[in-house]
């Protein structure tokens, strides 16, 4: 579109992009950067120096990447650039081949690898497409400053920089959608230029080339409007209605409509042969008289906490007045506070911004986001802008926006923002402007912008909110009802607002009436409204803008209970891939909807996860809710009983699990498998209830024997506990003998372990009799076990013996070798109590032996018959012996992570101190143990440790020590009516101290 006359550049042969030309310049500034072009075919210099750039399909993933600028391209994104819906079977390997290709020429500095992705790293000078939307911006100041001639040879240097189509030759959807946009812009700044052409009086000249453009695009209505002003400007009236005649009889054949008014009301003027239009427009619409909007709203008069934020989004909105413009951008879950936060921050800092401050509410979250043309349509009102010199499209509106703001110091507040692209329009260009903008959504993809997450109140920030809404006397009456409600209120502030109101206006209402109410958590989300505010339509608008598989992500995640859920776990449940699942939900997290507790982590606010399961109630089949948490489970399940074979080979245990569908994770070594259970404790636990509550009650009971070692570890004993008793209630509500007889069988070992042996006989006992009604070997086995352990501490030693022998024969029945040997240690302890030193010593050897031919050494159940082999080693005086074994069996349940066989075992290597009569290490043992089982184990065990440390303490003679610690251990045995009693006391007469 060159013409041979006038002052325009044109269109240059095919060259490399000028060295000096301005904004060329690599990021290193050297004679010998790198330099490329799109705006044409796709080129690569090095200098002045041509690089080959490859096939056409090289050439695509070149241009790909070129035009990310700087951002990393995915290896999915560049499959999908290249051949869309249809890739060959070996898209990622031919993806990386060109990759590998352009890196040899480009160097490894320039095409760089990260994310699972590809990225060119230039300066920004050294792409013709950047640097031509660099001079359009300039040229676009220009003309919002006045400057057309200034402008126009801008736009001139922009065009200039075409060689031809876009994008030549480059194969691909995505080239083709690349060169559609380009070849667009063009038109558009060539409209630009023949616009100001016409301006500065130049309508002679365009003439042609606007005919010849109208030829080539006949429905583009601003180019006939250009040659009717051009033709008219030059003389030529009588041509300049025909070409509105022409337009108009095209436009009812090929598309059935009239021209756009602005067109008639060219036809019109020039039919009066309107005076003014005949002139160009030499010099600019003289510059309004500047206003001073103030448009915040109103700031709420019981404003609470959030002091730190205020200090630090006022700090950083205070160093507009420098050198830079200031941009925060608060974004937060749907009733956090972000607007009241930014508007008192706002007020705060209006003495920083004398010449004004804008405000709008830009319906981010609502069906319907307010455009940028309108509001910058408002704003130039606010600013003083005359209607007539307001310009019609956005980039237009945008520059004058600009310039009119340019020396000024305003602050524009930019509230309930969708997304980045609605704002950036909307956002000041110059120093000594700022702008904070508040979204459901981080503004990550805002550049320079300082980011702010808002999360729920503290609290005391709540209750302090609560108080000041309802009044101090009615709180300070209720303080631990006030503390509830706030809790129900998840310490969202628009949720105790909304409470605190309800409440302020029922004065016959007390706060322990509002706690009661908000304590259903069915009809929570109901009562959380008053007049126009309600939790739950504030959620509804962040639910309404999801995409549909967004907002059915949203829905199933909410319905798993647990604190948070791994990216794995979650993606079982959605039944997606990692990779897709990891999308959804980080989606999700930039809506604020769901919150990232950690990489790969992923929580609700308590109200959220209600609102999503009312959701999932409405919009989700029963059987597709019951479906995910059926996945869950058997992820959950899957997983776990891997991490339980790594810790027991060969237990036959996991033959009896029900088969699940959905496969787990696996893990190469032990640590990993640990860390993934104990990280994952309470989500397994909450797993384990729910499915238990939901039907499933059978691979529920599987799930808790699969994580026994939760049980043992002691930090999670108590939800252990509590999970168990849920599945065996369902279980056996459901008439499920075999469930209950496993959960039973768990609730025992659970209370043992905490030392609550007359509960853990009554429920082995139950579970016994269970097992033997369904035939479950698993829990024949495991119950007379338990049994025989309790009985052994209950010094029941008869009963102790019987029950393991029966464990014994069923673990033999069924296979189970690594059953059989923890029968074995454990009849060793019994024969140790009764003397039989001898065979205790055998039996402990016979079950290590067992241990040992399954296992690589470090099984945690060999620890169990080492800890019991040594055990009987310290009765047959065999105490350098014992000892090695007792230090090997502490550093697997060290490794196992086993607190309390940990400590237990530091308790036995103190008794074996003890009696070699080191008092100082068997004193320093025995508080070691003390400290492990803090919290854990129970009081029995804790009232052995004391007798021990007494014992120690009086051998170095500290016997103050030694009777408080005697003193405290017999209380507890006679509490428990435990036999001990009887020696303890023997201990705290004269006799005892020595």
């Amino acid at each position: 579109m060159d013409r041979d006359d006038g002052p325009r550049v044109r269109v240059p042969e095919q060259r490399a992009p000028a060295p000096d030309q301005p904004g060329t310049a690599d990021a290193a500034g050297t004679a010998d950067a790198l330099r490329f072009t799109v705006l044409g075919p796709v080129r690569v210099w090095r200098g002045s120096e041509p690089l080959p750039s490859g096939s056409p399909q090289q050439r695509a993933l070149l241009a790909a990447l070129l035009l990310r600028e700087g951002r990393t391209a995915t290896a999915n994104e560049l499959i999908d650039a290249f051949w869309g819906e249809e890739p060959p079977s070996q898209a990622l390997a031919t993806i990386r081949t060109y990759a590998s290709r352009l890196r040899k020429t480009l160097g490894q500095d320039t095409l760089v690898s990260e994310s699972g992705g590809y990225a060119i790293r230039v300066g920004r000078g050294a792409l013709d497409l950047t640097l031509a939307q660099d001079l359009a911006v300039e040229a676009e100041k220009a003309r919002a400053a006045g400057d057309r001639h200034q402008a126009r040879t801008l736009i001139n240097k922009v065009l200039g920089l075409w060689d031809g189509e876009a994008l030549a030759s480059v194969p691909g959807p995505y080239a083709d959608n690349q060169r559609t946009r380009l070849e667009e812009w063009r038109l558009q700044l060539t409209e630009t230029r023949l616009d100001l052409d016409l301006e500065v009086g130049c309508h002679a000249e365009a003439v042609s080339e606007l005919t010849a453009l109208t030829a080539a695009h006949p429905l583009r209505e601003r180019l006939r409007e250009l040659l009717m002003v051009a033709l008219y400007r030059s003389g030529r009236q009588a041509e300049a209605l025909a070409v509105y005649a022409d337009t108009r009889r095209l436009l009812a054949e090929e598309l059935g409509v009239d021209p756009r008014p602005e067109l008639g009301r060219l036809q019109q003027r020039i039919l009066r042969a309107d005076e003014e239009l005949a002139r160009p427009a030499d010099e600019p619409a003289p510059a309004p008289a500047p206003l001073r909007p103030a448009q915040l709203p109103a700031t709420v008069p019981d404003f609470t906490g959030r002091s730190a934020f205020v200090t630090e989004l006022g700090g950083r909105l205070a160093t507009a007045e420098g050198s830079v413009m200031a941009v925060s951008a608060v974004a937060g879950i749907g009733g956090v506070g972000k607007t009241t936060l930014a508007v008192h921050v706002a007020h705060q800092a209006r003495p920083h911004f004398p010449d004004g401050q804008l405000y709008v509410d830009l319906q981010g979250a609502g069906a319907r986001v307010a455009e940028p043309e309108t509001v910058l349509g408002s704003f130039l009102r606010a600013l003083g802008t005359a209607d007539s010199a307001i310009p019609d499209t956005l980039d237009e509106r945008a520059a004058l926006y600009r310039s009119t703001l340019d020396g000024r110091r305003v602050l524009v507040l930019l509230d309930n923002a969708h997304d980045a692209a609605q704002i950036r329009p909307l956002l000041p260009g110059t120093p000594g402007c700022a702008a904070l903008v508040t979204s459901r959504v981080r503004m990550v993809d805002l550049a320079g912008a300082y980011l702010v997450d808002l999360d729920v109140m503290s609290p005391e920030e709540a209750l302090q909110l609560f108080t000041r809404i309802v009044g101090a006397e009615r709180v300070g009456a209720e303080r631990e009802a006030a503390l509830d409600v706030v809790a129900a209120c998840g310490f969202l502030p628009l949720a105790i607002r909304i409470a605190a109101s309800r409440l302020a206006a029922r004065r016959t209402w007390t706060v322990s009436v509002l706690a009661a109410k908000l304590a259903d958590e069915r009809r929570r989300l109901d009562e959380l409204q008053a007049g126009d505010l309600a939790v739950k339509a504030t959620f509804e608008l962040g639910y309404g803008q999801l995409e549909p598989a967004q907002a059915r992500a949203f829905r199933l995640l909410g319905l798993a209970d647990g604190p948070d859920i791994s990216l794995a776990a979650a993606a079982a449940l959605l039944d997606r891939d990692p990779h897709t699942a990891e999308d959804l939900l980080e989606a999700l997290v930039d809506t604020s909807l769901v919150e990232s507790a950690a990489p790969g982590r992923y929580r609700y606010h308590d109200l959220v996860r209600l609102y999503a399961r009312a959701c999932a109630d409405r919009d989700e089949e029963a059987a597709a809710r019951e479906s995910a948490l059926s996945r869950l489970l058997d992820f959950y399940l899957a997983t776990a009983a891997g991490v339980y074979a790594l810790e027991r080979p060969g237990e036959r245990v996991l033959d009896h699990f029900t088969p699940t569908v959905y496969p787990g994770l696996t893990f190469p070594a032990r640590e990993a498998a640990l860390d993934w259970l104990f990280t994952e404790s309470s989500g397994l636990l909450a797993c384990a209830r729910q499915s238990a509550g939901i039907g499933m009650p059978q691979r529920a009971a599987d799930l808790l024997m699969a994580v026994v070692d939760l049980g043992e570890s002691g930090a999670n004993s108590h939800q252990f506990a509590a999970a168990a008793k849920t599945v065996s209630d369902a279980a056996k509500a459901a008439g499920v003998p075999r469930a209950e007889a496993r959960a039973r069988t768990m609730l025992s070992h659970v209370h043992s372990v905490s030392g609550r042996f007359t509960e853990a006989e009554a429920e082995a006992m139950r579970a016994l009799e269970l097992g033997r009604l369904a035939q479950d070997a698993v829990s024949q086995g495991q119950a007379p076990n338990q049994r025989g352990i309790i009985a052994l501490y209950e010094n029941r030693h008869d009963d102790a013996e019987a029950h393991l022998t029966r464990a014994m024969v069923a673990f033999r029945a069924d296979g189970n070798k690594p059953g059989e040997a923890a029968a074995l240690c454990n009849l060793s302890r019994v024969h140790l109590a009764t003397g039989r030193t001898t065979t205790a010593v055998r039996l402990a050897e016979e079950g290590v032996a067992i241990y040992e031919g399954d296992t690589s050494g470090l099984a945690l159940r060999l620890a169990n018959g080492k800890y019991a082999l040594g055990l009987a080693l310290i009765g047959s005086g065999r105490t350098d012996h014992a000892r090695n074994v007792l230090m090997e069996a502490l550093q697997i349940f060290r490794e196992s992570r086993q607190l309390l066989w940990h400590g237990m075992t530091l308790f036995r290597l103190s008794e074996l101190h003890l009696a070699e009569h080191q008092g100082a290490q068997a004193a320093a043992l025995a508080e070691q143990s003390l400290a492990m089982l803090r919290g854990i184990g129970g009081d029995w065990r804790r009232a052995n440790i004391l007798t021990v440390l007494g014992q120690a303490l009086a051998v170095i003679g500290q016997t103050d020590r030694a009777q408080v610690c005697w003193a405290e251990a017999l209380t507890v045995f006679e509490d428990l009516g435990s036999p001990e009693a009887e020696a303890v006391r023997r201990l705290l007469g004269p006799a005892g101290v020595n």
